[in-house]
């Protein structure tokens, strides 16, 4: 009975615990992107002093994204994939992924950017479960990732659903490291290490994996929606998620991934004028630097409330005390 007792006072205590009230990201500049056809960005990567954007609906092609009056201006720089891999990943999903390619365009489905000291960019494919890697010089391949990267993932349960694979990627500067996000249902993150001119997992491929559901914020209604991951950024020797429908960025620990701080950029991201009619996320791309956050939104076919529809960039100041602060 004690014990009874005890849990009833714990849960009553969680009940009535306030709600985490998170530091609000202050919005520096916004930008929307032009010239850039198909919309849909779904990653940013800043390479030396150059911005470079990628879209979901084009497979020969990065944007680098030039500040001209209040806009990005998107230039194109075409490249030739080579044929994709083989793909680890079932019959059943790669139809489908096949099908919307032929519908929507982008038979790769580029979700996420990153780059490295020497100017690599990298594309994580999420209808392949690969990356493309594309040097400074437009030649493009495949990285010769290990064949349990998608076994273990998926024995993790993530990779499980059509349109919730791989959405965003990071790597650490030396190009020895790299980490792949899953979107939802389960949400996770996986890591491979560099040997020679393959990739390997040590010690186990998938670094933490979760589901669940969480309360989106109250100007989207604050119903109850799965947790998920967006984009992914690596700096400081942490990993930073972009959290779509909470409308966050959250540092994590490259050992197990666990969360130690989180930002919101809501307040921003969801005023009268930025809203957009579905009550979702859209932010699906993320670059961390010292000074602040790139954030970049996929609206899609999408027409905010103030009659923009082009896709849109956000720039936000690093939080008080940096990004390395202590929680």
């Amino acid at each position: 009975m004690r014990n009874h007792l005890l849990a009833l006072g714990l849960l009553a205590g969680v009940a009535n615990a306030e709600p985490v009230v998170l530091e609000e990201l202050k919005l520096e500049a916004e930008y929307p992107v032009t010239e850039m056809p198909g919309g849909n960005l779904s990653g940013l990567a800043l390479c030396g002093e150059t911005l470079w954007a990628v879209s979901d609906r084009d497979d020969d092609r990065l944007y680098q994204l030039h500040r001209e009056e209040g806009l990005l201006r998107a230039e194109a720089e075409t490249f030739v994939a080579p044929e994709p891999p083989e793909s680890a990943l079932p019959w059943g999903l790669r139809m489908r992924n096949w099908v919307a390619g032929l519908v929507r365009g982008g038979a790769l489905d580029f979700e996420g950017l990153a780059c490295d000291a020497q100017g690599n960019r990298y594309l994580v494919s999420e209808t392949r479960a690969a990356v493309l890697q594309v040097s400074s010089n437009g030649n493009a391949q495949w990285l010769n990732l290990p064949s349990g990267l998608v076994r273990q993932a998926r024995a993790s349960g993530m990779l499980l659903h059509f349109n919730q694979g791989f959405e965003g990627i990071a790597i650490d500067p030396a190009g020895d490291r790299l980490w792949l996000a899953a979107e939802q249902r389960r949400r996770g993150l996986t890591v491979l290490h560099r040997r020679g001119s393959g990739w390997r997992c040590t010690g186990g491929c998938v670094l933490t994996s979760e589901s669940g559901d969480e309360a989106s914020p109250e100007a989207l209604g604050g119903h109850m929606t799965p947790r998920d991951f967006s984009g992914l950024a690596y700096f400081g020797e942490k990993l930073f998620t972009l959290e779509r429908q909470a409308h966050r960025v959250c540092r994590r620990t490259l050992s197990d991934g666990v969360a130690e701080i989180c930002w919101s950029f809501a307040s921003e991201a969801l005023s009268e004028p930025r809203r957009y009619a579905p009550d979702y996320g859209m932010a699906e791309a993320l670059w961390i630097d010292k000074e602040g956050a790139w954030i970049g939104v996929d609206n899609g076919t999408q027409t905010r409330a103030d009659g923009e529809e082009r896709p849109i960039v956000w720039r936000f100041a690093a939080p008080k005390g940096g990004w390395s602060r202590r929680p």
